[in-house]
This record gives structure tokens, sequence and C-alpha cells, in this order.
């Protein structure tokens, strides 16, 4: 992990960091902890979020890990009563839970005529899509990101002071081919942080967005790197329309989250979709 290029200063500030036993959301609640506030790691499996928050703890930092659902108010609402009794009321929350999936998924990037109605190998094309696949995609990005400001920007809106950063995508700002599903739902990610920006304006809370290029987590590792290391065919096309000519890592993110958390750097910024994407969103391809 590389050394913060900069610091704020969030002491005596509660974060909680949703999809935080990932490997991006892990970092950023390390960076909020290193840069003062207390943090709760929120994951749906527990083993994931304990050992960031045990991290954080072991490096001189105050965290704790929870399981956590955020399609579910009720777990939510759980996890807001034990951050509240072990960690005090939340400031900052970093909407970071969110992932695709393989029924959301076509399996060519562009449909030929030829393939309507072919069910060999396994093809799906975009008539084969499954609602419940759709939904499930959709449900988990948008629903686990305005559920979650639901139960935790209430407390933020009553004391007049609170920031929101959401996780959005590059998929919003350009679909990518293959994942309707996921491009739809970080779509709708961006949207709903231009409105809730809007909504929250008069209560005193910030809401905002990091929209990540192109990362190498858990997640997406088989579908950029082949086993030996080396890129796969989509891993080489997204470096092609990468200008910096790299995938980003973690701590590239850094920077844009502790602007957008600090009420000193970006007190008069609200409503943005940020992107950290090594100029993906700005090349045209050719």
């Amino acid at each position: 992990m590389k050394k913060n290029a900069m610091t704020v200063d969030l002491s005596g500030r509660t974060a909680a960091v949703t999809g935080g036993g990932g490997v991006l959301c892990g970092v950023m609640a390390e960076a909020l902890s290193r840069c003062g506030a207390a943090v709760a790691v929120l994951d749906l499996k527990k083993e994931a979020a304990v050992a960031v928050a045990d991290r954080i703890r072991a490096s001189g930092g105050k965290a704790i890990g929870l399981a956590c659902n955020v399609l579910d108010r009720s777990s939510l609402e759980t996890a807001r009563t034990e951050i509240e009794r072990e960690l005090g009321l939340v400031d900052i929350l970093v909407n970071g839970a969110g992932g695709n999936h393989p029924k959301g998924t076509t399996s060519m990037e562009r449909m030929a005529p030829e393939d309507i109605g072919k069910i060999a190998g396994g093809l799906v094309t975009f008539f084969d899509l499954e609602p419940a696949g759709i939904e499930f995609v959709f449900n988990l990005n948008f629903l686990g990101t305005l559920l979650p400001s639901q139960v935790f920007t209430r407390g933020m809106a009553e004391r007049r002071r609170g920031v929101v950063v959401n996780i959005s995508s590059m998929n919003a700002f350009k679909p990518l081919t293959k994942i309707p599903a996921y491009s739809a739902a970080k779509a709708a990610v961006s949207n709903f942080t231009q409105w809730l920006a809007v909504h929250m304006s008069e209560c005193g809370v910030r809401v905002n967005a990091i929209a990540p290029g192109f990362f190498v987590t858990e997640q997406n590792r088989k579908l950029m790197l082949k086993d030996d290391g080396s890129m796969t065919p989509r891993g080489n096309k997204i470096m092609e329309h990468t200008p910096m000519g790299r995938f980003g890592e973690p701590d590239d993110l850094v920077g844009a989250l502790l602007w957008l958390v600090s009420d000193e750097a970006s007190g008069f910024v609200t409503g943005i979709v940020v992107p950290v994407d090594g100029g993906f969103s700005a090349f045209s391809g050719v």
C-alpha cells in the first residue's frame, strides 16, 4: 500500500463503509481511519469486515467489523445501533457495496442475427436474460445504495451535518458490452447521487460519488487477467482505451475520497460524480 499523498482531519468523526470487506472499500476504510475517523466496516461477509477492522486497529485506529446486508433495512438498522453504541453517530457514509452477476450478463459483446435462438455452448443473448438476474444486479447496486442512505442520513439531516460518498462506475458514463444490468444500475447510482444531493441540500448533508475506472478485484480478476498474469482479450481492450496505460490501484481512489469527505476541502461540493479512471472516460477510441 502506498502512503497517502494527502491527509485531512477527520478527528471525532465516525464513518460507515458498506462493502468494506472488499479490496477497494477496505483501502478506503483504512484511509479514513488514518485521518482520524472511527470506522465501521460493514460487509455481507462478517469475516471480511472483521479482517479489515483488525488491520485498522493493529495500526492504532478505532474500528469495528459488522455483518450487514445492504438490502435488508432491519440489518442496516441493527448495524447503525451497534455503531452508535461502539463508535458514535455516523457522520460519513461510503456506499461501496455492489457488484455484477453472471445472470445479468450476455456471453457476447454484439449479437449477430444467426445467434438468435441459439442455445448451444451456453450462449446467452440479450433475449435470454432473465428478469431475476437483472433484478439481483440492480437491487444490489441501486437499492444497496438507497437503503443505507435512508438509514444513515436521517441522523445526519437531524444534526445538519454529514457526507455521503457513493461508488458509481465507468459503466455509468459509457455502458460496457455484456453487462447491461450492471451498467444500468450504476447509471442509476450516479443519477441518485445528484437527486439526493439536491434533496438533502438544506439539511447540511453533502452527497457525491466516485466513479472508478478499471481496478483488478477478486470479482473481476478472471475477466481481466489470465492465470499467468497476462491480460485477457477484454483486459487488453480496456487497456487500449485507458490513456494512462495501466489498471487502477486501490490507493488511487484515496485522494478523491478524502477530498469529498472533508468539509474544509470540499464544503461547497455536492451532487458530482468524480471519475478516477486513468482517462478512460475522456478517450473516444481514436
